[in-house]
């Protein structure tokens, strides 16, 4: 702690590195993560430095030992690494958050379907799914309800939720609720349509990654199974030599 009674982490998060954070463009990266409740700027720069300080002392370490210009490439690729390392966590938790998302987005649409068709509005419907749900979905409708509460359009919500939510899935219900309020068209039909294709493509998704898994099965299989199993015809066989050859 400070003088003034702030921990230097909470420094940090403020004036010069809140611009270099902003410069980097780690606000995106961490809200697409879904970690900016528990992440603050301030530990994002800090945890870049200290990943290029650790590939510092990687690339002290090791540079003497490489041969010419390796080291020299050691030296900077090392530190580079490690300040890179961060971003690179980040967009990991970001597929994966955007891989949640998306397999609570048809039950989503078919709530939302249901809803429209008995006369609820889209907003009701995100409202319902927010406080019944969990998981980024929820948490992304509850921001929109929350800026239309604020006084913010619909519009204006639903652009920010695209923008929140980079994709196609998401920017499809963003375009049938607008299309909806702008032209009258039935908007749970459409709705049914795009989870029906959803859960289409997810399915067809399950079984591309199963049948690329197959042959690495095949390779396991070949590789140990195999081998282990004429080991034990093997081991068999020399246990019981004796047997096998009395009758020569």
């Amino acid at each position: 702690m400070n003088a003034a009674g702030h921990s230097p982490l909470a420094f940090l998060g403020r004036g010069r590195s809140a611009a270099v954070a902003l410069r980097l463009g780690l606000p995106e990266r961490i809200a697409r993560a879904g970690l900016h409740p528990r992440l603050p700027l301030g530990a994002a720069v800090l945890a870049k430095l200290a990943g290029a300080a650790a590939g510092g002392l990687a690339s002290l370490a090791a540079a003497p030992a490489a041969p010419g210009r390796i080291a020299i490439l050691l030296a900077v690729a090392l530190p580079a690494a490690g300040f890179v390392a961060p971003d690179a966590l980040l967009e990991r938790e970001a597929r994966r958050r955007y891989r949640r998302l998306l397999a609570a987005l048809p039950d989503a649409l078919d709530l939302l379907a249901v809803g429209s068709a008995c006369g609820r509005s889209p907003l009701a419907g995100f409202a319902e799914i927010a406080r019944g749900g969990a998981g980024p979905l929820a948490a992304e409708l509850g921001a929109t309800v929350a800026e239309v509460e604020c006084g913010r359009s619909l519009s204006q919500a639903l652009r920010s939720l695209r923008a929140r939510v980079p994709g196609g899935e998401v920017a499809g219900l963003c375009a049938a609720i607008e299309r909806s309020r702008r032209l009258g068209s039935p908007l749970a039909e459409q709705l049914r349509r795009q989870a029906t294709a959803l859960r289409r493509d997810q399915r067809r998704a399950v079984e591309e990654r199963a049948a690329r898994a197959a042959p690495k099965i095949q390779l396991v299989v070949a590789l140990v199974l195999v081998p282990s199993v004429l080991l034990l015809i093997a081991a068999g066989l020399i246990a019981n030599a004796d047997l096998l050859l009395s009758g020569f």
